[in-house]
């Protein structure tokens, strides 16, 4: 009689893309993985982000790479404006160079979730309270944060994607504040009702200010989304207000029409907002015994970088790939992962200081450093030099870190 060998657990924390793909990768090496999310249901609504080669990679070895619809446009007009309405015409993502997809945050969130199996069983409203591990495995107590009742179960392994303020991280490494490097700036982020007064709902649109700055993400079959980023003095304190009363604090009057509008549905987004302060995660190890990061939980790049979603997408591919490769010695397989990975993430993380200068100058120099050189890749002479800079500084690592 033949006689199955049993999976292995693994329960993975989060149910956003890193701890989706994980659990996608993790049952296509033979495991059996179980996701525990705090939020009682899925998200909704979604933000701009862009796919690079090295998330385009994973993901098609994930298998859902198809159902995520490049909503790139070379056609779609994009705009510097003012709050008097002024605007003028100037090059946007779709002149990146290698070409980044662009996408929705939730296009790679419901891809990934379509592709998971029907089996893996999902508990939401739980979040993980202790986590204790020896050499077999580890146990971790549970509580349902609706009931209040709490149970302790037993895994093979623990995968923390819980995202910049992880529970897991907390538990088994150690409080938030050794780990988290703010850059002193907020960044709300979400999808609007309706096109903006005086854009077409294609186009991109930017307002850029001394330390804040609005951007406006057009698609041709989606109305467009937003993102408001500011330098803030005191992170904790921006959190004590609205986040929408917060941004007209910042923003000021009088506001023009588009911010005006912008601003109007930052009011009635509600749950669907993103405000959060811009913060990167620095550790020494993605791994302690039985427990890993991937995604935010372990290194966060930030919105600034570009380079999240791939980068959560590559650590899940790469996570599963090594465990396949050493079956029998998970301490090998976890060094492996993070040796290969690691120096793409840091060359990521570094890129988000420079990027951060193309979202949300600090003052007027870089304000008009970022003109020069957003502008400036259009003319004859000028251009071919930008354009091998930014190649350079933020291309060089875009490689497929997580190909077998």
């Amino acid at each position: 009689m033949e006689i199955k060998q049993q999976r292995r657990r693994a329960l993975v924390v989060g149910l956003g893309i890193s701890g989706i793909s994980t659990a996608v990768r993790l049952r296509q090496a033979g495991w059996e993985p179980e996701i525990v999310e705090r939020a009682p249901g899925r998200r909704t609504g979604g933000y701009f982000v862009l796919l690079y080669e090295a998330g385009r990679a994973s993901a098609r070895r994930l298998g859902f790479l198809p159902a995520m619809p490049d909503r790139s446009s070379v056609d779609r007009a994009h705009y510097e404006i003012d709050r008097r309405g002024n605007r003028t015409r100037v090059p946007n993502f779709s002149d990146h160079p290698q070409g980044p997809h662009h996408m929705l945050r939730g296009d790679v969130e419901n891809a990934a979730f379509d592709a998971l199996p029907a089996d893996v069983k999902i508990r939401f409203s739980t979040v993980p309270t202790k986590i204790e591990q020896d050499a077999d495995g580890v146990d971790v107590t549970l509580q349902d944060t609706t009931s209040g009742a709490s149970t302790t179960e037993r895994f093979d392994l623990v995968v923390g994607a819980d995202g910049l303020r992880s529970t897991v991280r907390r538990l088994v490494f150690g409080p938030h504040e050794r780990y988290l490097q703010r850059f002193g700036r907020m960044i709300c982020a979400f999808q609007l009702s309706g096109p903006l007064p005086g854009l077409a709902q294609e186009d991109g649109a930017v307002l850029l200010e001394p330390n804040r700055a609005l951007w406006v993400f057009g698609f041709e079959d989606r109305i467009p989304t937003v993102m408001l980023t500011y330098k803030t003095d005191d992170v904790d304190a921006e959190f004590t207000s609205p986040p929408a009363t917060r941004l007209r604090e910042v923003f000021g009057t009088p506001t023009g029409k588009l911010l005006g509008a912008v601003l109007d549905e930052a009011d009635a987004a509600g749950k669907d907002l993103l405000f959060d302060s811009a913060e990167q995660v620095h550790l020494d190890s993605w791994h302690r015994g039985r427990v890993v990061l991937v995604g935010d939980s372990a290194w966060c790049v930030t919105l600034y970088a570009g380079m999240g979603v791939s980068a959560g997408l590559a650590g899940a591919d790469l996570l599963g790939t090594m465990l396949q490769r050493h079956p029998d010695d998970l301490e090998t397989a976890l060094t492996e992962w993070e040796t290969r990975l690691r120096p793409s993430v840091t060359h990521w993380q570094e890129c988000a200081g420079p990027m951060r200068v193309l979202f949300n100058p600090a003052g007027t120099r870089e304000l008009l450093g970022r003109r020069v050189a957003a502008r400036g890749v259009r003319y004859p002479v000028l251009g071919p030099i930008l354009r091998r800079k930014r190649t350079r500084s933020m291309m060089v690592k875009n490689v497929d870190v997580a190909a077998a």
